[in-house]
């Protein structure tokens, strides 16, 4: 029993193995060229295929990498993805121009029919770029790279102003139409009101350094370099001279100058100092002042209040003993009417028992 079920497992998954293709299927070979040459180290970053740039604005067989896959599943759907560099169809022609800025990062074909598919890739940058191809679950990457394009900007930008008797070393730079540091170019140098060293050709980063001497007397000098470089019709205009001018000073007039400002700042921290001690006295005065109202404003109503409590204390004393006397007088009517009374009351009483009346 067991053996019988053994067998029927590995069936089972023998069947599963089969039934599943697996990534490797349909694997399409890709040839790998440049200009027609055939390049077979690719795949490794350490030897990419080396094209130039465009730096003529025109992508052209000796500016990209041809990648040709054939034996490609009909129907396939073939997919690339690069990192620094662009894809394109076709390379230009007189009647099909390809420019520098054509190309996208990510492209995609269907074989439809047929089993081969052909593009191009070309870089602007001489950093190492990446090509990923996607085909029925195979993936392959390559490398590419580019080479600079001719001088095509200058750039060189010294102080502005320079002291009698010194000199100083500035660097010059000249890259490509993309920025692309330029090697092997020596810029020339036109001078007035200085001296320009020697100038040597640019390193692998596209600079060299200029020397620059300035004379025992002050005033303005100008400096000028300039590399060979074409206009490239797409393109902004080339960079291709560089001027500056310098302003050269006596350092001791720079020193007395500077002196003379040092004194000036300090003489104005002075008077703002001033200015504001005088500004805080007077703030002080103006708000000794306004106390000095409102305390007087108060003791007045203070006084006036009192004053006032005074003459309705004392109009009050006043009524009181005036009232008093009226009681007292009435008190004393009453006990005058009150004696005359008893004094009618006893004598009558005493006639009406003379004369036999009745009393009260």
């Amino acid at each position: 029993m067991i053996k019988k079920l053994s067998l029927l497992v590995a069936a089972a998954l023998a069947g599963s193995f089969l039934s599943v293709a697996p990534a490797s299927a349909n694997v399409p070979t890709i040839a790998v060229s440049i200009n027609g040459t055939a390049v077979t180290t690719a795949t490794v970053a350490n030897t990419p295929a080396t094209v130039t740039v465009p730096a003529d604005n025109s992508v052209d067989a000796a500016d990209a990498v041809k990648f040709a896959l054939t034996g490609i599943e009909t129907g396939t759907v073939v997919s690339v993805v690069t990192v620094n560099a662009f894809i394109v169809p076709a390379l230009a022609t007189t009647t099909a121009p390809v420019t520098a800025s054509a190309g996208a990062a990510s492209y995609s074909v269907s074989t439809g029919t047929g089993t081969t598919v052909d593009f191009y890739v070309f870089t602007k940058t001489t950093a190492l770029g990446s090509v990923t191809i996607t085909s029925k679950g195979n993936s392959f990457i390559y490398y590419v790279k580019g080479t600079a394009g001719a001088a095509y900007n200058l750039a060189f930008e010294p102080a502005a102003s320079a002291n009698t008797s010194s000199s100083t070393k500035v660097i010059a730079k000249v890259t490509d139409a993309f920025g692309n540091a330029v090697a092997g170019v020596t810029p020339t140098a036109a001078a007035v009101g200085l001296t320009v060293g020697t100038i040597a050709a640019t390193a692998a980063d596209g600079t060299t350094e200029v020397a620059l001497t300035f004379p025992a007397t002050a005033g303005r000098a100008a400096v000028a370099l300039a590399v060979t470089a074409t206009d490239v019709t797409g393109f902004a205009a080339a960079a291709k001279t560089k001027t500056a001018f310098i302003d050269i000073a006596d350092l001791a007039t720079i020193n007395a100058g500077l002196a003379a400002d040092i004194a000036k700042a300090k003489a104005d921290l002075a008077a703002e100092k001033t200015a504001r001690a005088a500004d805080a006295a007077i703030a002080t005065a103006a708000a000794a002042t306004a106390k000095a109202a409102a305390d007087a404003a108060a003791a007045k109503a203070a006084a006036d209040a009192k004053a006032a409590a005074d003459k309705a204390a004392a109009d009050a004393a006043v009524a009181k003993a005036a009232s008093d006397k009226a009681i007292a007088e009435l008190t004393a009517q009453v006990t005058a009417l009150t004696k005359a009374v008893a004094d009618i009351k006893k004598a009558y009483n005493k006639m009406a028992k003379k004369f036999k009346f009745k009393t009260i």
